[in-house]
């Protein structure tokens, strides 16, 4: 081991030692170099970064291990967790170590905090980094700063992005349209598409509808036009929304819904486990994604939720102005575009989705679409293929 890693975490060098040199190390065979997810911010069973691109990884044959924030070590999916307790931007030094002394062949970093660690890491230990993008985020800081500052910003942050880009081995990215200030980087789409659906699609009979929304409650992601157009709707109509409030306004959520009367109507379940959720997303009749004008991240958003609702052969009521989730809602025909902001639309769209053969007809084209032409695994053998030219021969 080398010195700069010997200095590393005493956490996660002890973490590789016993789980990475076992008998290889005792019969003097250096032990295969691993792929190593780095996270500063995402959850141990991040859906993206463990549950596809880390599962993908494991399958094809590599050892992979998620370096990400937390206290238990485990195993999700083939993917080996190792936690680490470092804070964001001030100890992105200290978290480009931790990733060193895993001694890995590639780093693959999810935020950008954790892109600067990825190619520290990488040139400290001999690593190649993988940049992954999950949003636009040039235009990350518009709605902190006056207008006036926002076109300064965002030059700023794309030539970041440019230049670490140029550093990195690749720039794998979510969604199409990310790729703008990465010019000159070798950029792939692995898009975050949901795996093909086993399942047959839900059921659809008569009687009230349940809307169902999936993910973070926020202001932005359209909570109070989902109130607004609940009050519209048939008295019967229910709201489910499997998540939690990440923007601060749980109080006020929960004031509104009071003040229409829709106490008793609305459920939130909080945060749950991933098949628990999607197990809860298949009680629903419909499912929202609502967000709102003003983003060019709401604009150029292609949300997980989707793919899960039409998985689970759900229609969708989805934003116009949402580029690339209004381009899948046409191709598939799984849903209705209308402005997300506008309640009354909304309420009418709920309304017209009453008839159960119209949202099983919906549905049934949404299920079709996930399991043939929006299916994660064709993203995940374009990630194994890009993984094919970074890794060192031997390994997997």
């Amino acid at each position: 081991m080398t010195a700069f890693a010997k200095g590393a975490d005493g956490l996660v060098g002890r973490l590789f030692l016993a789980a990475g040199e076992g008998e290889e190390a005792q019969a003097g065979i250096a032990p295969p170099r691993p792929v190593v997810l780095l996270s500063a911010a995402h959850p141990p069973a991040d859906t993206r970064v463990v549950r596809k691109e880390g599962a993908a990884l494991a399958a094809a044959g590599w050892r992979v291990v998620h370096l990400c924030p937390g206290n238990t070590r485990a195993r999700i999916d083939g993917v080996e967790i190792a936690p680490h307790r470092r804070r964001r931007l001030r100890d992105v030094w200290a978290l480009a170590r931790d990733a060193a002394a895993l001694r890995p062949a590639v780093i693959h970093a999810s935020e950008p905090d954790a892109w600067l660690a990825a190619l520290i890491g990488a040139w400290r230990s001999g690593a190649r980094a993988v940049l992954d993008v999950h949003e636009h985020y040039p235009s990350r800081l518009d709605a902190r700063l006056p207008a006036l500052a926002r076109p300064v910003a965002r030059a700023a942050i794309t030539a970041a992005c440019h230049v670490m880009g140029r550093l990195a081995a690749a720039v794998v990215v979510a969604k199409d349209g990310l790729d703008g200030a990465f010019g000159g980087a070798r950029v792939v789409a692995v898009r975050n598409y949901a795996p093909a659906p086993v399942a047959p699609p839900r059921h659809h009979g008569p009687g009230p509808l349940v809307l169902g929304h999936l993910g973070a409650i926020t202001r932005a992601r359209g909570w109070p036009c989902m109130l607004d157009a609940l009050a519209r709707s048939d008295p019967g109509t229910r709201l489910l929304l499997i998540g939690r409030s990440t923007d601060g306004s749980e109080a006020e959520f929960h004031a509104r819904a009071a003040a229409l009367g829709l106490a008793g109507r609305v459920e939130v379940t909080g945060w749950l486990p991933q098949d628990e959720a999607l197990r809860r997303l298949r009680e629903c009749d419909v499912a929202l994604v609502l967000f709102q004008r003003g983003e060019e991240n709401h604009r150029l958003a292609l949300p997980h939720k989707l793919f899960d609702a039409m998985a689970a052969g759900l229609p969708v009521i989805a934003p116009d102005i949402a580029e690339e989730v209004a381009a899948v809602v046409r191709a598939s025909g799984c849903g209705l575009l209308l402005d997300s902001g506008d309640a009354a639309a909304v309420a009418a769209a709920v309304s017209s989705l009453a008839d159960p053969a119209r949202r099983a007809a919906l549905g049934a084209a949404g299920w079709r679409a996930a399991r043939e032409d929006f299916a994660w695994e064709t993203e995940a053998a374009r990630l194994v293929e890009l993984y094919r030219t970074l890794m060192p021969a031997g390994h997997g």
